[in-house]
């Protein structure tokens, strides 16, 4: 039998996205060792987490190198921002992940409406504003409902569906109170909304998934925008034929831009976007890699060995290697738990869930008595899979009750919403 030749992991990052990796990683045969940089206390439990920054490019870097690592991931959005990728690169390390400059379409949503609009790609009509009184002489003549957001990503208090201009003005003069240097404000578009993720090398793409996402804090989308409260996997909603139109009039002239300008976009590209009630989509913001909450989804519906899918991106071999991702044909669905502003309360019933049920940590940590306890806001992602959406659906929530913690909060809505019978 030939020998695998085992390879070093370094993921960088330390929330339910980097844990969704690791494991994901860690389950591979042709993996050695998984390195999380920097981590948090569950991931310890299958990898090895390095207290390095993510943003110290040189520590990082001479990490990568004294632990002979074969191919290190870019994950977290700070980690982006601080070129950790370019970096490695310009040093002859394999990454995956995309450069600041590519990113800067992702990380910065100004920049992403005006390269969209720039594209002609089909958005929301929007606004830019860096002075507070120009913004609120905008909204006051705008037709509402509105949408205004910030510039960075934010996990709360990031992004406000308005209904009025009293709403707006409030939200937009406390953004600008928090310190905020931009803000954008566009039309609400009605209809689906969705996620789309492309794997690429920074010239080809191939399709990764669709995935409906939950983002309203409370069921029947009540309460604040979040960064997401759930999700399932793939979205029935979105057609081949919707999926090929994304493809060839979003996401490869996005990608034939920014290698055209020196800035070729390696690793996991997203788009967020609406399926109007008339068929039509309209692309709302680009996100540089797999969001938290449906990362864990995702991966569980690849059947694909992850490590090799990434290092033939790093590498340029991804044209000759691939021509489909392989994905399971079942359904994933992720819950999100959080605590809200309770901590030091200890998890129980993890031990208790189905073997086949995933968890991954947001910011637990373990006590000494060895049990996770919360730390406030987001804690655990639940996932489910199964044939239907149904039974995926019906799993999870049996899951979910199993779990113990005091502030426990979590949407008992997911897909119940929507028709899919």
């Amino acid at each position: 039998m030939e020998k695998i030749n085992r390879k070093n992991v370094l993921i960088i990052g330390s929330c339910a996205k980097e844990y969704a990796l690791a494991k994901k990683l860690s389950e591979l045969d042709c993996v050695e060792k998984v390195f999380v940089a920097s981590g948090n206390d569950a991931m310890k439990e299958f990898c090895t987490c390095v207290d390095i920054r993510e943003d110290e490019d040189v520590k990082l870097l001479e990490f990568a190198m004294e632990n002979s690592i074969d191919l290190t991931v870019v994950s977290s959005e700070k980690a982006i921002k601080a070129d950790i990728a370019g970096f490695f690169e310009s040093n002859g390390q394999q990454v995956f992940g995309p450069s600041a400059k590519a990113a800067e379409i992702c990380t910065c949503k100004s920049l992403g409406k005006k390269f969209m609009y720039k594209l002609r790609i089909p958005t929301a009509k929007f606004g830019i504003f860096e002075k507070q009184p120009l913004a609120l002489d905008y909204a006051r003549n705008a037709q509402m409902p509105i949408v205004v957001k910030t510039d960075a990503h934010r996990d709360v208090n990031g992004m406000l569906i308005c209904s009025s201009y009293s709403i707006a003005k409030s939200f937009i003069e406390e953004s600008f109170l928090r310190g905020e240097q931009r803000i954008i404000i566009e039309d609400y578009i009605y209809g689906h909304e969705f996620s789309f993720y492309v794997v690429t090398d920074g010239y080809n793409a191939l399709p990764l998934s669709t995935v409906a996402n939950y983002k309203f804090a409370l069921d029947g989308d009540g309460g604040l925008l979040t960064s997401g409260m759930g999700c399932y996997a793939p979205d029935y909603k979105v057609s081949d034929e919707v999926e090929h139109y994304i493809m060839n009039e979003f996401i490869f002239p996005t990608l034939d831009n920014l290698a055209q300008n020196g800035k070729p976009y390696i690793g996991i590209l997203g788009l967020d976007a609406v399926l109007t009630p008339d068929s039509n989509v309209v692309a709302l913001e680009f996100n540089s890699s797999l969001q938290e909450h449906d990362c864990q989804g995702v991966l569980s519906l690849m059947n694909e060995n992850l490590f090799y899918l990434m290092q033939a991106c790093s590498m340029g071999s991804f044209a000759d290697d691939y021509q489909r991702i392989d994905m399971s044909d079942e359904v994933a669905v992720s819950a999100v738990l959080t605590s809200g502003r309770k901590s030091g309360s200890v998890i129980t019933g993890l031990d208790d869930l189905d073997e086949d049920t995933k968890v991954a940590h947001f910011n637990t940590i373990k006590n000494k008595y060895l049990e996770y306890e919360t730390s406030g806001d987001r804690t655990l992602l639940v996932t489910r899979n199964a044939k239907t959406i149904n039974r995926a659906t019906e799993s999870l929530y049996e899951e979910l009750d199993l779990i113990k913690y005091d502030g426990k909060k979590h949407r008992k809505d997911l897909c119940l919403m929507h028709e899919y019978n």
